[in-house]
């Protein structure tokens, strides 16, 4: 097994990819090892000291790096409990992975809500994806969107322009109704 690795805009996360199907749909955030507890991947992941976050994707995983911590010294580490795991037979995670978007109920603004979620699913998460994260519909409420930022983009420097710049002018162009977006935390 030959995994691949590259970098993020989060120094503090890479982004492995293992040649092969991680989730098979939706995506798993992990921002502590008391919540891996579903996933013996992560667990394993958690396993290598230094390792303060894991995020799976569809082919992707990311591992976020305790800020002590040099990516020289726990990056074979992590290979090797990625490979362990694969070799195990054992599943990326028990039960579903997270559809992402949270849930909302019916009103008035149940269309604005759709047109958000499908410009998120169609534009902004497949580019999310390619540096190490995603981002999920939370809320919205008085012109305001609110957003998840999860895996490589949870604690990343550029969050804040990829929030604001980005996926703010991109939903404001398309959905009047749109004010502002703001991130939430889980």
């Amino acid at each position: 097994m030959f995994i691949q690795t590259e970098s993020t805009p989060n120094p503090a996360t890479l982004k492995f990819l293992p040649g092969q199907t991680v989730l098979g749909s939706g995506t798993a955030d992990f921002p502590s090892a008391d919540a891996a507890g579903t996933s013996p991947l992560a667990k394993r992941l958690f396993a290598v000291e230094g390792v303060v976050a894991v995020f799976l994707g569809g082919d992707f995983i990311t591992a976020t790096k305790a800020e002590n911590v040099e990516w020289d010294h726990i990056k074979p580490a992590i290979l090797g409990a990625i490979m362990e795991h694969f070799q195990s037979g054992q599943p990326v995670i028990e039960g579903a992975a997270d559809a992402g978007h949270a849930d909302h109920a019916e009103g008035p603004d149940s269309q604005i809500i759709n047109q958000i979620k499908d410009l998120l699913d169609t534009r902004v998460r497949p580019a999310v994806a390619q540096d190490g994260g995603d981002i999920t519909f939370h809320g919205f409420e008085n012109g305001v969107v609110y957003l998840h930022m999860q895996g490589a983009c949870a604690g990343c420097p550029s969050s804040t322009l990829t929030l604001k710049m980005g996926i703010e002018n991109l939903l404001r162009h398309y959905i009047p109704e749109v004010v502002e977006v703001r991130p939430v935390a889980a």
